[in-house]
């Protein structure tokens, strides 16, 4: 199944939970076609960097029970039938590794479900496993299926095995119980059954189409080849989910908090940026409009210099006068872990303090910020770049513990 041959526009967005090697993009690829690294440096390494994207469409055959029934091809690879097409879907392929976890939240902030990939060579829960199920449990992720993955290189005994681990390692967790599907990602083995639980499991959640358009950015890019004559360059593109509304060509865009009105100043105040929709895009798709659901791509009327090389995104786009508050400043009720999680020691998570850099993560945006004060579950944090968001809305706090950004804690905004 290639992108291209969508039939509809995807209309649920399923992520990708589970520690680096586990065969998370293994498994995207199996059911999409599409390897999800697209930048050098992850197609050398074969582990994802930035967040991964794929489309697919799931199809039904008439005449096979269920789980074979299921599969992503219009013509049944057992009977040969015509299938039904049910629905398509995004994947969010996020990284692994815990040097990218505040990469791997930005993702998750988009997610309508989630697949976890274990590796049944592996104890479960590995480090990162516990850090990305943390990670479900705070973003409120409750649609999870479980992949025990790479089950053509392990004995039964050590499959059987594996499932205890994983069975218990979820216990308390937002995976708790959720389906484990035994697959091999590799060999594609089991995918119907995969694709039978995604159907089952991960429903495509009610969308409020009357409200503004709303669309976290998630990526953003530059589709311009180099030497591009002047007179055909086109605007830059950015891509991500609407969470509400729908948007259609010629449509005003907002794009909040935009840029520093004092480019280098750290104190310079933010104007939003302004467009037109020119072109909206599902893999090679052109559509008038686009519905809330699915990752898309929206192609406008501004630089490309702004928008390449991901430069706008954790920006929120949306209709003119309708986006969050643009806040410098943030006031979090908030609540902090009691051992850090994704290390090999144990930790306790120390107390905020004042003067401290955090880093925080809300929708798709990522900035870090200074702690001016603080009482009991009350902190005020100075912001070096403002986010776009309202008041109740969740906000993810990493602090910085030995070489890495850690998960310590989460908040709700109460005011600036």
């Amino acid at each position: 199944m290639k992108e291209d041959e969508l039939p509809n526009q995807p209309e649920v967005n399923i992520g990708t939970l589970g520690h680096v090697d586990n065969g998370k993009s293994t498994i995207v690829q199996s059911i999409t076609g599409i390897w999800t690294g697209r930048h050098s440096e992850e197609l050398k390494r074969g582990i994802t960097i930035k967040i991964g994207y794929a489309d697919a469409a799931i199809y039904k055959c008439p005449n096979c029970p269920p789980p074979q029934c299921y599969t992503t091809k219009k013509i049944c690879p057992h009977c040969k039938s015509e299938t039904i097409f049910q629905r398509a879907i995004s994947f969010i392929d996020c990284p692994g590794h815990h040097s990218l976890m505040v990469t791997m939240l930005s993702g998750a902030a988009l997610f309508d479900g989630a697949i976890l990939v274990a590796d049944a060579h592996f104890h479960f829960p590995q480090l990162q496993d516990k850090e990305h199920l943390l990670a479900a449990t705070i973003m409120d992720i409750k649609k999870i299926i479980i992949t025990q993955n790479k089950i053509d290189i392990v004995s039964m005994e050590r499959a059987m095995e594996n499932y205890k681990e994983i069975i218990n390692g979820v216990k308390g967790t937002a995976a708790e119980n959720a389906p484990i599907i035994p697959v091999s990602g590799q060999h594609g083995a089991n995918i119907d059954a995969l694709l039978w639980a995604i159907e089952k499991y991960i429903p495509t959640p009610q969308r409020d189409l009357s409200k503004p358009y709303r669309m976290p950015i998630l990526r953003s890019f530059d589709i311009n080849l180099p030497g591009e004559d002047a007179l055909k360059l086109r605007g830059g593109v950015i891509g991500g989910s609407i969470t509400q509304g729908t948007l259609k060509i010629e449509d005003e865009i907002e794009i909040a908090p935009g840029l520093p009105i004092k480019e280098g100043d750290p104190k310079s105040e933010y104007s939003s940026l302004f467009s037109e929709v020119v072109n909206i895009k599902v893999g090679n798709k052109n559509l008038e409009i686009a519905k809330s659901g699915g990752l898309i791509g929206i192609e406008t009327k501004l630089d490309p210099s702004l928008t390449k090389s991901d430069g706008l995104v954790g920006n929120i786009a949306g209709k003119p006068g309708t986006l969050p508050p643009t806040r410098k400043n943030l006031i979090l009720e908030y609540k902090l872990f009691e051992k850090v999680i994704g290390i090999k020691e144990s930790i306790d998570v120390k107390p905020l303090e004042i003067k401290e850099t955090l880093v925080l993560n809300a929708y798709s945006a990522v900035t870090s910020g200074i702690i001016k004060n603080r009482k009991k579950d009350i902190v005020e944090i100075e912001l070096n770049r403002p986010l776009c968001i309202e008041d109740n809305e969740k906000v993810v706090i990493s602090r910085k513990i030995g070489l890495g950004w850690r998960l310590i804690g989460y908040g709700k905004v109460i005011g600036e």
